[in-house]
């Protein structure tokens, strides 16, 4: 019996021993193994084409350079009937005052001045004598809601649209705030400028102009 117990003692020594042995040689092929080399990831250095967005808009303006600055100007303009002409044969030079009226068909504001002128032209005219025209600053794709304006309001005075929008360039502000109205005198020069509307400006508005007719 003593004998049995001795050789299963003897056994089990040998068998850690093994057990050791192969658990050190796992944990040294562990640290001898080589390391997985990983390719570098090749990064994309093409970049994407920027989308166009279908808002951006393009200036139709000639440069200032290009351009008369001066009365009667020389800007394209088309009327209702879709008609182009000049500034240069509209803004006549005939020794009158000359009133130009801008406007947006989008512009509430203006469509109160030019009701209010257009309800006083009549008795403006007989008493005095001057030109008036009014220039919608309209964009292009806004050209038809124009007609439409002129048709239904029958105005006393004829209207059109500055084609490439170029008064803005040589007009004092940019034309920033509609409505805007400007008396030329007869020489061209600019002697009255009012910005945007309230009732009873076109009363102020005609008193410049008689001033201005009865100037020497």
């Amino acid at each position: 019996m003593r004998n049995l117990v001795f050789t299963f003692l003897i056994l089990s020594v040998f068998a850690c021993a093994n057990s050791s042995t192969d658990t050190a040689n796992v944990a040294k092929a562990v640290v001898t193994s080589q390391p997985i080399k990983v390719a570098p990831i090749q990064k994309d250095t093409i970049k994407p084409e920027k989308k166009k967005s279908r808002f951006t808009m393009t200036d139709p303006a000639r440069p200032i350079g290009e351009m008369n600055t001066t009365f009667p100007y020389d800007i394209a303009l088309k009327d209702a009937k879709g008609n182009m002409l000049n500034s240069s044969d509209i803004l006549k030079s005939n020794g009158k005052p000359t009133v130009v009226l801008f406007w947006l068909t989008t512009c509430f504001p203006c469509r109160l001045e030019l009701i209010a002128i257009q309800k006083e032209i009549d008795a403006w005219k007989k008493e005095t004598d001057f030109n008036i025209v009014a220039i919608s600053t309209d964009f292009e794709k806004n050209y038809k809601n124009f007609v439409k304006r002129v048709d239904e309001s029958k105005w006393s005075f004829d209207a059109y649209v500055d084609v490439n929008r170029e008064f803005r360039k040589v007009m004092p502000g940019e034309l920033n705030g509609l409505p805007q109205s400007f008396i030329f005198d007869k020489d061209g020069e600019i002697v009255y400028h009012s910005r945007k509307y309230s009732t009873g400006d076109e009363h102020k508005l005609y008193a410049k102009i008689k001033e201005v007719a009865n100037s020497k």
